[in-house]
């Protein structure tokens, strides 16, 4: 059964038993865009901030997986991005498909965020959510982004863990918790306040432990 938590509703030690619930990831990482939006560098940005071994390819192939641990996929349509990319949006949700199916042959868990917040949202960026969120074992999403409600539906549905924040600097902390570095301890805090929402469940496939 999953479980939707609004923090400042409840204490400190509550918030700190659903984030051991939380799946932890691996590294090297591959990112990734769905919709070529630009929300893709930002995640990179994010990810060497917080000290993450991530390689940045908004056009990934299956090849780039190689020795991959973590396959981000940053979910958002440019029509801008698509185009200077040479793709339309069915080439692109192809290209998507085959990255999430090799990763999972591989075993690569698949992390998808989304940062652009309500105004990426979008009938085609609502088609890329939908075809690609249930493959996830965890998504991210800016909290002015799910204001209908559609990740949690969809992460209800699949029994995957979502974070909802509030901004999003805020998953620069996250990433440091789900990712943590070989042989070291996660940091001794986590900005709880920041965050709005948590749904915790389990994906049993991948192996993905609890931190």
């Amino acid at each position: 059964m999953l479980m939707i938590i609004i923090f400042n509703l409840f204490s400190n030690v509550l918030a700190q038993n659903v984030e051991e619930s939380l799946p932890s990831f691996e590294q090297p990482i591959l990112i990734t865009s769905a919709g070529q939006s630009a929300e893709v560098q930002l995640a990179s940005v994010l990810a060497k901030r917080a000290g993450l071994e991530a390689t940045l390819s908004k056009l990934a192939t299956v090849e780039e997986l190689t020795d991959k641990k973590t396959l981000v996929l940053v979910i958002g349509a440019s029509l801008k991005g698509l185009g200077a990319a040479g793709l339309d949006v069915d080439e692109e949700k192809k290209r998507v498909r085959s990255l999430i199916e090799e990763a999972q042959a591989q075993d690569i868990p698949l992390l998808c965020l989304h940062l652009g917040g309500g105004a990426r949202r979008g009938q085609l960026t609502d088609d890329l959510i939908t075809s690609f969120l249930p493959s996830a074992q965890m998504v991210i999403v800016l909290e002015s982004g799910n204001q209908d409600g559609l990740f949690t539906r969809i992460c209800e549905e699949n029994n995957i863990p979502l974070i909802a924040i509030e901004k999003t600097i805020d998953v620069l902390d996250l990433l440091k918790r789900i990712f943590p570095s070989k042989g070291a301890e996660r940091p001794e805090s986590m900005p709880w306040e920041t965050i709005t929402e948590v749904q915790t469940g389990s994906r049993a496939s991948f192996g993905l432990g609890s931190v």
